[in-house]
């Protein structure tokens, strides 16, 4: 009982040590200098007409293809459809003060670790619910298509899976852009394996750990919170199935579908099926580089870069019981 009880002792003054620390690192990020505006192109070209189209192109030439001839750009600003998603876009979004904070936020966070990295430039905009493509980063420029942030109940979305609806939230507009950020750190050329598709997903997932730790665990893998503790509590459960699958190593394709790919429940092929999330196996990738980066103590970015297989050896992981 004494052992017992020093070992709480220990773990809990571990935790308050490790909770101070992460409170001056914390402390220390929100220092950093960021400056940028949130540039509304989705109201500026929603107040235009063709005689403001020569200044829209000249400000905003990267949404501007020259292979698409002005009549177009026109036409489509006296669209009743694209007037429709305006006049939602605006009435949501009048401002977006919440957003900007929390891309401050992951400026900041990005500049603290790779002091390379430039302010982008930040552009609203409309893409006919492309829900596809609602964030685009390059290495200057961060694109956020609103009309696919208006919240899961949206009618704009009946026609939209609703594991996919459920997700078009603007709390999670800076969770969208810091996973396009992720993939342009990630070097992962090859994705043969099951292990390899986890591992990838893993540390997209990581890097928003350490870029936006602002938001929940649950934001940042896109689960509500009853998913994220069904996962958690069927943690070794599934690692079970997928060892005693041999999974880990098979390059079947239908894997992918059945424990990658967004799904609105993962695929057993059991009765428990229904009541799983989907996307178990970024779940589990997430896991093992997290053990792997708490054992390690390693650079995100040197994380973003290793061998998946060397990863999976190197963090020992166990899963949750």
């Amino acid at each position: 009982m004494k052992l017992t009880r020093l070992f709480s002792v220990l773990m809990f003054v571990s935790f308050l040590v490790s909770c101070e620390e992460d409170s001056k690192l914390e402390k220390e990020i929100s220092n950093v200098e960021v400056q940028f505006d949130i540039e509304r192109f989705d109201k500026v070209y929603a107040n235009a007409d063709s005689k403001d189209l020569p200044n829209l192109k000249k400000t905003f030439p990267f949404l501007f293809s020259k292979h698409i001839p002005d009549s177009v750009w026109v036409q489509r600003m006296q669209d009743t459809l694209q007037q429709e998603l305006s006049q939602e876009v605006s009435a949501k979004f009048q401002d977006l003060k919440n957003s900007k904070a929390d891309l401050q936020n992951l400026f900041q966070h990005l500049k603290y670790y790779d002091q390379s990295f430039s302010i982008p430039r930040v552009v609203t905009l409309t893409n006919y619910v492309d829900y596809r493509n609602k964030t685009i980063v390059t290495d200057s420029i961060v694109l956020i298509a609103l009309d696919n942030f208006l919240g899961g109940e949206h009618r704009f979305y009946q026609s939209i899976p609703q594991y996919l609806s459920e997700n078009m939230r603007d709390d999670l507009i800076v969770v969208n852009v810091a996973e396009q950020y992720a993939k342009k750190y990630i070097f992962q050329p090859k994705r043969q394996t099951f292990l390899d598709e986890m591992i990838y997903f893993g540390k997209l997932h990581y890097f928003k750990d350490i870029m936006i730790p602002f938001k929940s665990d649950a934001s940042k893998i896109e689960y509500t919170e009853e998913e994220l503790k069904w996962a958690e509590a069927n943690e070794s459960a599934i690692w079970s199935y997928f060892i005693e699958k041999e999974l880990l190593y098979s390059t079947d394709s239908k894997l992918p579908g059945r424990f990658i790919a967004n799904a609105p429940f993962s695929k057993f092929y059991l009765e428990l099926d229904n009541e799983s999330p989907g996307r178990l196996g970024q779940y589990i990738g997430w896991q093992i580089v997290k053990t792997y980066a708490k054992r390690t103590g390693d650079n995100v970015f040197d994380i973003m870069k290793m061998q998946p297989e060397e990863l999976f050896r190197k963090s020992n992981f166990k899963p949750k019981k």
